[in-house]
């Protein structure tokens, strides 16, 4: 049994703590809970029977735990990954792992020195739809790739920012391409392959914050094929839609719904078996936002331990999408194309205002 602790009790938390807490993750359980503010803490564990902590270097001397789940705010994610690195326990990562290049840089080397795995969740990886998409594009049914588009229409209203004074700030947290869309930055990336640069505009248009509640983003990739990215939580009354559109020579899919989990087009010019029962078989109605991939990727971390196999968003990987993000923002305030590989200089993400 793969026993997990969970760093940050807060809105995220609860959907890990259900799944551990309730033995929904074969081979995984939940031991301790831990949150600066006592209330959250206490509640979290005294619903799942936990021991519950304010001080997680107190917990992990006091519990036996194998992985540590940081659910804490984005901005403090590396700090909190180098500090529990030495404990040598594995450790998991909300998104994004971090808000700076360096500071994912020191939470790889820290985790290198100590002999730690770290795993990214990027959990919409194994949205069963998703799945399906992934294995089309490595069987090569696309051919020449043209076109990728992500686009996230939710609803964020004021009250949801005002829950927490770090929500939509630059040094904690950042907007909704940060925040929402990064899962959908992450999957445009690794269906599409590196970019070669990005052009940006974003605007508060809705939401009272530091950073952006609505971007529009398009893309050259290596490959030479094009992509958009269109975020909001501007969305009104309801969330709309999180979605991913795949173009090639040879064929397109579309996976829609509110979470990236209803396949909504699968053509391709030369059909295989199985085709024909694509669409019925590869969506599922997610209950939020979250999805189901985080039972998923609780099952790949626990098999990856077992087993020592790779997993499959690392450290490296990880920044990989931040970097994006990063250079996305360097071009929002620059109002210039970026190329990556790029230093950022005026990006805005991590640093107080």
């Amino acid at each position: 049994m793969m026993k997990f602790a969970l760093v940050g009790c807060g809105r995220i938390a609860k959907r890990h703590a259900e799944l551990l807490g309730n033995q929904a993750i074969d081979g995984a359980s939940l031991s301790a809970v831990c949150d600066v503010v006592p209330e959250r803490a206490e509640a979290l564990g005294n619903q799942f029977s936990v021991p519950w902590f304010t001080d997680m270097h107190e917990m992990m001397r006091a519990v036996e735990v194998d992985a540590v789940s940081i659910l804490t705010e984005s901005g403090l994610h590396a700090q909190h990954a180098i500090e529990l690195a030495p404990y040598g326990k594995s450790i998991l990562v909300e998104k994004p792992m971090a808000l700076t290049l360096v500071d994912a840089d020191r939470m790889i080397e820290a985790c290198d020195l100590n002999g730690v795995r770290l795993f990214v969740i990027k959990q919409n990886r194994f949205n069963v739809p998703v799945v399906k998409l992934r294995e089309a594009l490595e069987a090569g049914r696309f051919g020449k790739l043209i076109l990728g588009t992500v686009r996230v229409r939710w609803c964020r209203p004021q009250s949801y920012y005002d829950q927490a004074s770090w929500r939509g700030t630059w040094a904690m947290d950042g907007g909704v391409l940060t925040n929402q869309a990064s899962h959908h930055v992450d999957l445009l990336e690794w269906m599409m392959g590196d970019v070669e640069s990005v052009q940006a505009m974003s605007t508060r248009a809705l939401a009272d914050i530091e950073a952006e509640d609505t971007a529009v983003v398009t893309l050259k990739f290596a490959n030479g094929a094009l992509g958009i990215i269109e975020a909001t939580t501007a969305a009104r009354p309801t969330d709309l839609e999180g979605s991913i559109s795949i173009l090639g020579e040879n064929g397109t899919v579309v996976i829609g719904g509110f979470a990236v989990n209803k396949m909504e087009t699968w053509r391709f010019t030369e059909e295989q078996a199985g085709d024909d029962e694509v669409m019925a078989r590869y969506s599922v109605n997610p209950p939020s936002v979250y999805g189901f991939g985080h039972q998923a990727y609780y099952e790949h971390v626990v098999e990856a331990h077992r087993n020592s196999t790779p997993h499959l968003v690392d450290g490296i990987k990880g920044r990989r999408s931040l970097e994006l993000i990063s250079a996305i923002y360097e071009a929002i305030e620059t109002g210039r194309k970026v190329d990556l590989k790029f230093n950022p200089a005026y990006c805005r993400l991590g640093k107080a205002s």
